[in-house]
């Protein structure tokens, strides 16, 4: 069984210490799983979930005749920490709930995903982690903080670092999310959600997910849309209407704001740690993302020992990597099939 409705299962970490200095008890980390571990435990693919996204959001490049097809491989989908299922805003006990919740890094995230791989399943080889947008984050700080262990990995869509002007989008994101009136620094009541915020963050968000080409190309229709209102309104209102909890989004948000695998202890640069990755990676930005351009990730994949990079053609933005169409979703699918079928980086 897959897809929302699906049981999934949860590991608790009893004293879990953040970067930021503050201790879950207990960190919970969700996740679901897809095929079945082999006896040696070396056919794991960890594939982290992205900003509000559940672990079933990453089912589209799941499946039989895919690359990460079940019957071969054992695919890990962990829920990032802040998304509502893993240890969040909403669902963590006072004192540390709500507006309280404390700060997550990338790597705390990875961090709680390796307690996950090794103490449930032990496992000691990856044969590839890979995720799209903050998932693609994930992937690189997993690359960077476990080297030894990460053979191959897949970023789309997605950065080592968050650029400066990405962080122009991540605060407009947050200024309307707080100027609700309802919001209340982060203490509306769990049943009057600040719905004003939730949709001006949508109209936001409307402008960058989405390249200037797929507006004027009216590509929307290819969602089954019959105006551009009734986009805006059916798809991306939807969207963060869709049981998401603005102190998540929060929390999420200031993890993407963060995000930056040069701040792993030991490295003094970005440069310095992607030198330091092993795994052989395709790295896969959009042409047309207005969040992760193509030249940002260019200049990611120029520091990396091993590393190719392969742009997704289209007008579809960052949500190319989204599975909205079965252009990139094959696409994709055909890098995924090609890393896999290579030589590993360790």
């Amino acid at each position: 069984m897959t897809g929302a409705d699906a049981p999934y299962d949860v590991h608790e970490i009893p004293d879990f210490t953040l970067e930021c200095g503050v201790t879950l008890r207990p960190a919970r980390v969700a996740y679901q799983t897809y095929g079945t571990l082999n006896a040696d435990r070396t056919n794991a693919i960890v594939y982290p979930t992205w900003y509000s996204g559940r672990h079933w959001d990453n089912e589209w490049l799941i499946g039989e005749g895919r690359a990460l097809d079940p019957e071969r491989w054992f695919i890990i989908v962990p829920n990032m920490l802040g998304n509502g299922l893993s240890s969040s805003p909403s669902n963590t006990a006072p004192p540390s709930d709500r507006a309280r919740f404390p700060r997550i890094s990338v790597r705390d995230n990875v961090a709680s995903q390796h307690r996950l791989v090794t103490e449930v399943f032990g496992i000691e080889t990856l044969p590839l982690v890979l995720g799209w947008s903050m998932g693609a984050g994930q992937s690189y700080q997993w690359a960077v903080s476990h080297p030894e262990m990460v053979q191959r990995v897949l970023p789309f869509c997605g950065s080592p670092r968050t650029a400066p002007h990405n962080r122009v989008f991540l605060d407009s994101v947050r200024a309307a999310l707080t100027a609700d009136q309802v919001f209340a620094g982060g203490w509306y009541e769990p049943d009057r959600w600040p719905v004003a915020g939730l949709r001006a963050a949508a109209r936001v968000y409307a402008g960058w997910g989405f390249s200037q080409a797929f507006y004027w190309n009216e590509a929307w229709r290819e969602l089954g849309h019959t105006s551009l209102e009734d986009f805006i309104v059916d798809f991306w209102e939807g969207f963060f209407l869709d049981d998401r909890d603005p102190n998540n989004l929060l929390t999420m948000l200031d993890t993407w704001w963060n995000g930056d695998v040069g701040r792993t202890p030991g490295f003094g640069s970005t440069e310095e740690a992607l030198a330091s990755i092993r795994a052989r990676a395709i790295v896969m930005p959009a042409e047309k993302d207005l969040y992760f351009p193509p030249e940002d990730e260019a200049w990611a994949v120029s520091h990396m020992k091993n590393a190719e990079l392969r742009v997704i053609p289209g007008v579809w933005g960052h949500f190319a990597g989204g599975g909205k169409n079965p252009v990139d979703t094959d696409f994709i699918d055909t890098a995924v099939a090609e890393l896999l079928a290579a030589p590993s980086g360790i």
